[in-house]
């Protein structure tokens, strides 16, 4: 066999679920932007999805308090920013100005959208019984947003360490999902 052990500090690594999301909040008239990765679909309808946040983060109390939030979905002609906004801390800096990021205002939440993603989902928190222990809120999609120009959008996927994979060619398949 030609696997070896792995640390199990950096399993991470090997699972990260999807694309990483911009976050944003709003607390006290302060826009926030936070770089995520931690994050999984956990229903279909209505639409949950659960989001680690780390209670050292700025957007944590934010988004504790508050119980909405934007995830926006960037594509990798906005790496540079993604990683910025992933670099700096929203309590000494206005990431939206400092990274030239457009905000445009949700319709049914406080915390604004983001015009250079190509997709928004405006959420609120329905679940936060794992906060405390873990950081974990479930929020419900309550309103999405796709840029429909946008054809196969290449996401960037964080592999850790400052690697990220960029999402490629699209295959299709026989499936009996629905």
């Amino acid at each position: 066999m030609s696997k070896r052990s792995f640390p199990l500090a950096h399993v991470y690594r090997l699972l990260e679920p999807g694309p990483v999301v911009l976050l944003t909040t709003s607390a006290k008239g302060l826009d926030n932007v936070m770089a995520q990765s931690w994050h999984t679909m956990v229903e279909f309808e209505p639409p949950l999805v659960a989001l680690v946040v780390s209670n050292r983060n700025h957007s944590f109390r934010a988004l504790k308090s508050t119980r909405e939030c934007v995830i926006n979905i960037p594509t990798a002609s906005l790496a540079r920013e993604v990683v910025g906004c992933g670099n700096v801390s929203g309590r000494t800096i206005n990431k939206f100005d400092r990274f030239g990021l457009t905000r445009v205002a949700a319709s049914l939440v406080g915390p604004p959208l983001i015009a250079d993603c190509y997709a928004s989902r405006e959420c609120r928190v329905t679940d936060a019984r794992m906060v405390n222990k873990y950081g974990l809120f479930v929020v419900e999609v309550i309103k999405a947003w796709v840029d429909t120009a946008q054809r196969n959008p290449r996401t960037l996927h964080h592999r850790g360490m400052g690697a990220f994979a960029i999402a490629g060619r699209t295959i299709k398949l026989a499936s009996r999902m629905k």
